[in-house]
């Protein structure tokens, strides 16, 4: 089942495993920065460390980064993805980057698990109070189009070769109620 965790150092073998998956490709909404060489258990808590001070907006942070939920997508015992939720927009995210970035192994595509882990971080932003989210894609990434229009995207324009898609995401269920299935916290990893 299609899982959004915390990312926690417990997970350290799958997740280099996806990384090293990836190769020279970019994993989107990973948080790793583009060349960026991770390598060893110490590096990962390094990593999740750095990364989870986003989701908290009273951490003070990069004047040019905004306030976010790092996820591991999981599928039982395994690390499969990376998504990113921006809490905000800043100018380059306007444009190109958008509110979720999110990325799947190679070996894990075509399951159904970008659609799954979209819909759940949906739920995240909905929970955060967003009304609608902007999602971005490479013009010729047929496969993430056709993940954001299954996800409610319609599509606004193009810009940079980035093709821009607004999904609304307003409350559908009543004030506090809980929606999302997302896992975290300290409970979170592999048994």
């Amino acid at each position: 089942m299609t899982e959004l965790v915390t990312p926690d150092v417990r997970w350290h073998e799958s997740w280099a495993a996806t990384i090293r998956e990836f190769g020279d490709e970019f994993p989107h909404g990973s948080g790793i920065g583009e060349g960026e060489v991770l390598e060893g258990r110490e590096a990962c808590e390094v990593f999740v460390a750095d990364r989870l001070r986003y989701s908290d907006p009273a951490q003070q942070i990069e004047a040019n980064r905004v306030h976010g939920d790092y996820f591991w997508i999981t599928d039982g015992d395994q690390v499969i993805g990376f998504l990113a939720l921006r809490h905000e927009l800043n100018d380059w995210l306007l444009r190109e980057g958008g509110h979720i970035g999110y990325s799947v192994r190679p070996s894990r595509r075509r399951e159904g698990h970008a659609g799954r882990a979209l819909a759940l971080a949906l739920e995240r932003a909905r929970e955060l109070g967003l009304d609608r989210v902007l999602l971005t894609c490479d013009e010729d990434n047929v496969a993430s189009r056709r993940t954001i229009e299954g996800g409610g995207g319609a599509y606004e324009d193009t810009r940079n070769g980035k093709q821009r898609f607004w999904i609304d995401v307003a409350p559908a269920t009543a004030p506090g109620l809980p929606v999302s299935r997302a896992r975290g916290g300290a409970g979170a990893g592999p048994a």
